[in-house]
């Protein structure tokens, strides 16, 4: 059998055609349109800012989202979803710290009456008692099975550990919080918070741009009210301080969470695509130094992964893995070994092409679709990123050099400057994690 060479790459994807229509409404809703002819349907994207300080809030919030297609002054659920149906598409509703966003699809033909029934629902949401009452009772559901997973557990702890009680730690609600929520308390917080001052509406699709804005326009004439978030008492991400790494006791735990942390640059920071590179590098993909060293040559772990998370009042870079309890030591010993090298050695020419072709062909491949056009542009809206983002950023990731990602890597991946959470079985992983390092004991969880 004859084994053929892999064939040569192709040129890095251009992403300059990218045309798009933007439009802030009288209400304050911004529209941004973008003609995708090839597939006859259309995407759409709203976000709606959604922090809040409140201890209810974060359960409040999730009850909304969970009831927010539950009925309307003049449609029930059943009504919701046999209509959506019947336009080709499909309807759904998620919040998290940062927004709460509608996410809809349909025939292109179809648009007029999707954006009808998403203003309806936006406009005149009823969170009737009893659908409240069984999204309340299945979201606690979810939520205790979720607190029971150690990923679960390592990111909670890991946010504490950041942020201390900023709202951030508390995204995921506890679920006594939420079996407290009343319909009431979803009926106020949409009054108080479902606005289109601030919110940003994405539509994608066989559809033209200044129609599509038009149809916004007429379709969410009646759609009122300022941005609410300014007065919701959130204060500025505080700064983490590194220490000794945190370890919460899973009792009978057979593997260990291990997850580490520090800020981060956001997007259109100038060190942002320098920054990009060298977490690629390090642990983004699965050519990375981390995977190879804990995956491939040790075994330790099936699938290391490192990031930086965007989020609209800061950015953090994490690195996580789950590794089994009696390589616990050794893996953590590893990953600071990788952090350490590449913060102090950087890192040569090869690495960083090869993370550059990466990092431009899955952002191309990430917009290729309509759905993917819509869902990056609108996480983009939520972090206060415009759509010439996705333009710009191929062109800084192709003219960054080794040496500044290098010194991206010194001054943002030292393991000095991080945060770290273990979450696993203390009997076991206690006694080699202390020949490595001091640790500190989270006795919350």
């Amino acid at each position: 059998m004859t084994v053929r060479p892999l064939p040569a790459l192709g040129p890095v994807p251009q992403l300059e055609s990218l045309e798009w229509t933007e439009q802030r409404l009288t209400s304050g809703l911004n529209v941004v349109a973008v003609r995708r002819p090839n597939v006859g349907m259309v995407e759409v994207r709203l976000q709606v800012p959604f922090q809040g300080a409140a201890p209810t809030h974060a359960a409040h919030a999730e009850v909304l989202a969970a009831s927010l297609l539950a009925g309307t002054a003049s449609r029930d659920r059943d009504e919701i979803a046999a209509q959506v149906q019947a336009l080709g598409g499909a309807l759904h509703a998620s919040v998290d710290a940062d927004r709460l966003s509608v996410s809809g699809s349909a025939l292109a033909t179809e648009l007029p009456d999707l954006l009808e029934i998403i203003a309806d629902i936006v406009e005149a949401a009823a969170y009737p008692e009893e659908e409240v009452k069984r999204e309340r009772d299945r979201l606690v559901e979810r939520l205790e099975i979720a607190r029971s997973q150690p990923g679960v557990v390592a990111r909670e702890a890991l946010s504490a550990r950041l942020w201390g009680e900023h709202p951030y730690t508390h995204d995921m609600p506890q679920p006594g919080d939420v079996a407290l929520t009343e319909a009431s308390d979803a009926r106020q917080l949409h009054a108080e918070r479902v606005r289109p001052g601030g919110a940003t509406l994405v539509i994608v699709g066989d559809v033209e741009a200044e129609r599509a804005i038009e149809l916004c326009r007429h379709q969410l004439q009646l759609w009122t009210g300022e941005d609410a978030t300014d007065g919701t008492g959130i204060e500025p991400l505080p700064t983490p301080s590194p220490g000794v790494p945190v370890l919460v006791d899973r009792p009978g735990s057979v593997q260990s969470s291990l997850r580490w942390a520090a800020p981060a640059v956001p997007r259109e920071h100038p060190d942002s695509p320098a920054l990009s590179l060298a977490n690629l590098v390090f642990g983004g993909y699965f050519s990375s130094r981390w995977v190879e060293n804990i995956r491939e040559d040790k075994g330790y772990t099936y699938s290391p992964r490192s990031g930086i998370e965007h989020r609209a009042l800061g950015s953090t870079f994490v690195a996580s893995a789950d590794v089994a309890s009696e390589v616990t030591a050794p893996a953590v010993l590893e990953t600071v070994y990788e952090l350490g090298r590449i913060a102090t050695a950087g890192v040569d020419d090869t690495e960083v092409e090869n993370a550059r072709q990466y990092a431009i062909g899955t952002l191309a491949l990430s917009i290729a679709t309509q759905a993917g056009l819509a869902s990056t542009l609108s996480a983009l809206a939520a972090v206060g990123v415009g759509p010439d983002y996705l333009r710009a950023q191929p062109r800084r990731l192709a003219e960054v050099t080794t040496e500044q990602v290098s010194a991206a890597a010194a001054r943002y991946l030292a393991p000095a400057g991080m945060v770290s959470v273990i979450v696993g079985d203390n009997a076991q992983v206690t006694g080699p994690l202390q020949l490595l390092t001091s640790l500190g004991d989270d006795r919350t969880h």
